[in-house]
């Protein structure tokens, strides 16, 4: 075993393209983001970044404690794969029927919020959206597969959490320049429908390979 494949799994690359879609289809956190960013730009949002990346931290942990046990239990791993993909094949649906929307743009803040208040907004963000939980698990048991290990699992999820914070930070520093706030308003709905097509075919391809015993 080569030691790129040590550390990172096989699937790593689908892994990293599934979420980069998901951080690319908008949520509640990036809504709570832009607006904060809007108000406050950097300096005021900067730490809802570093929230919600903990947040999701938080539940990729979970995914990988809760995935151990399943390697023992064929049936229980086949069928958590199949839940996994029908969900992504949800969101992939919801994408795809998005209309355009009007993001909260053009307000104007008063004194920049503390940066306990804006860790625990982004934290409670995060954590108060179940949707991460079973995404993640999605992503653990569907896409990495059964013969992934502890350590290319735990690699896999530092690279999901830096690409949740810097994605965030990026985020932030373009909402803030407020002569790109309206041409994001008038697009955003169609970087959730190209998400949604993708989210959706990577769901189907799935569903796929398990009925055939990849």
């Amino acid at each position: 075993m080569t030691t790129m494949a040590y550390w990172l799994p096989e699937a790593f690359p689908l892994l990293v393209l599934a979420h980069g879609v998901a951080l690319l289809s908008p949520g509640p956190d990036f809504f709570l983001l832009t607006g904060y960013a809007v108000r406050y730009r950097l300096k005021g949002s900067a730490l809802i970044c570093v929230g919600i990346a903990l947040g999701n931290a938080i539940y990729i942990a979970v995914a990988i404690v809760g995935w151990s046990g399943l390697r023992h239990y064929t049936w229980l791993f086949s069928t958590i794969e199949i839940v996994g993909a029908f969900y992504l094949i949800y969101l992939g649906i919801m994408l795809w029927r998005s209309k355009p929307r009007v993001l909260a743009i053009g307000i104007e803040g008063a004194d920049l919020i503390s940066p306990v208040k804006q860790l625990a907004l982004g934290l409670a963000s995060a954590l108060l959206n179940p949707k991460n939980a079973l995404f993640y698990m999605s992503l653990m048991t569907v896409i990495l597969g059964s013969q992934v290990t502890l350590v290319q699992q735990i690699s896999s999820g530092i690279w999901m959490f830096f690409a949740v914070l810097v994605w965030d930070l990026l985020v932030a520093v373009v909402i803030s320049l407020p002569l790109l706030q309206q041409r994001l308003s008038n697009s955003i709905h169609w970087i959730e429908r190209t998400a949604g097509g993708v989210l959706l075919m990577m769901g189907i391809w799935l569903i796929t390979q398990v009925a055939i015993g990849r």
